[in-house]
């Protein structure tokens, strides 16, 4: 493994094949490994070895600044949170990196002995874990597990889900807020899933949490953005990342969901039921980056009440 532009990367054995491989022009890059510059020259034959760190800059117009997702102090640039379950352990690593992620979900489940099998062998090293608390029916166990979790060594991001209701897997906000409320205390990045109610979405800022993440429809069902009103006010209304999570069953429900200006858009069952699970994550990560784009360009106007001409209706035909 190499360290590129900060991330851990698979190496290969020259630097034109590690240009190649992540689709960088050489005609308008410069080159630093272990803080020499390499000579474009050299390209073709310098080596890449093992724990090289290597730094591949170029020009950007005005030094704008990168568009970010930040939760809790940490910087992200992909807007597409990953959820695990449903997949074959193979199929893993293929989604992670065909989807663009950074952030993927883990639930946390009892250990049996003699398993060699493990989901953290199959997610690239550079993703950052977030285990939920699925299966937790109060705040005590959503606290228990997400205790378990940062013990595993997982990090301090934690998703809370507190759930009582088995038929349609609606959150219960009361435990939420109160696992909020306590684990932020004890330093996790809470980022709590929760039904879309703007007074709720202010107590959980208060109480502490990363970011809200309201369902767009239930867990699992693919029906897209049942929610949507009640989500586009909490984006209007509340100074925190508004991250869509459940139900969100087509890339295009992802990319209408990023228009409206969530932060980002948590989707499992739509890519991990797909026929194709690769290509679907790869979708999925075109539109949300297209619905990312459509939102920071601004949306154009809606006319009421009639129609307007986009070509001149006088000089021609008719005065």
């Amino acid at each position: 493994m190499i360290t590129l532009n900060g991330q851990e990367c698979e190496s290969t054995k020259t630097l034109n094949a590690l240009l190649e491989k992540y689709g960088y022009r050489r005609e308008v890059i410069a080159v630093e490994i272990n803080g020499v510059i390499i000579k474009k020259e050299d390209y073709d034959t310098q080596a890449v070895n093992d724990g090289d760190v290597i730094e591949i800059v170029h020009f950007m117009g005005g030094g704008a600044p990168e568009d970010k997702l930040v939760l809790g102090g940490h910087e992200f640039t992909s807007r597409f949170i990953l959820g695990s379950g449903k997949y074959s352990l193979e199929l893993i690593k293929a989604a992670v990196e065909n989807a663009g992620a950074q952030i993927i979900t883990l639930a946390l489940r009892r250990a049996r002995g003699g398993e060699t099998a493990n989901i953290l062998d199959y997610i690239p090293k550079n993703v950052t874990l977030l285990p939920n608390t699925s299966g937790a029916r109060n705040a005590d166990e959503a606290v228990r597990i997400a205790r378990l979790a940062r013990e595993t060594g997982c990090g301090d991001f934690v998703k809370i889900e507190a759930i009582r209701d088995t038929k349609y897997l609606l959150p219960d906000n009361y435990e939420t807020l109160k696992a909020t409320e306590i684990l932020a205390k004890e330093g996790f990045v809470v980022m709590p899933y929760m039904y879309p109610d703007l007074n709720f979405a202010r107590d959980l800022q208060n109480a502490g949490a990363a970011c809200v993440m309201p369902l767009g429809s239930p867990i699992g069902t693919n029906k897209g953005l049942c929610t949507k009103e009640f989500i586009k006010i909490l984006i209007d209304e509340i100074d925190l990342p508004v991250i869509v999570d459940a139900g969100i069953g087509r890339p295009s429900q992802a990319c209408e969901a990023m228009e409206m200006g969530a932060a980002a858009v948590m989707a499992n069952t739509a890519i991990a039921t797909a026929g194709d699970v690769s290509a679907m994550a790869g979708a999925f990560r075109k539109a949300i980056e297209a619905g990312r784009e459509a939102y920071l360009a601004g949306m154009g106007g809606i006319v009421e009440g009639g129609a307007r001409a986009s070509s001149p209706l006088t000089g021609f035909l008719r005065d």
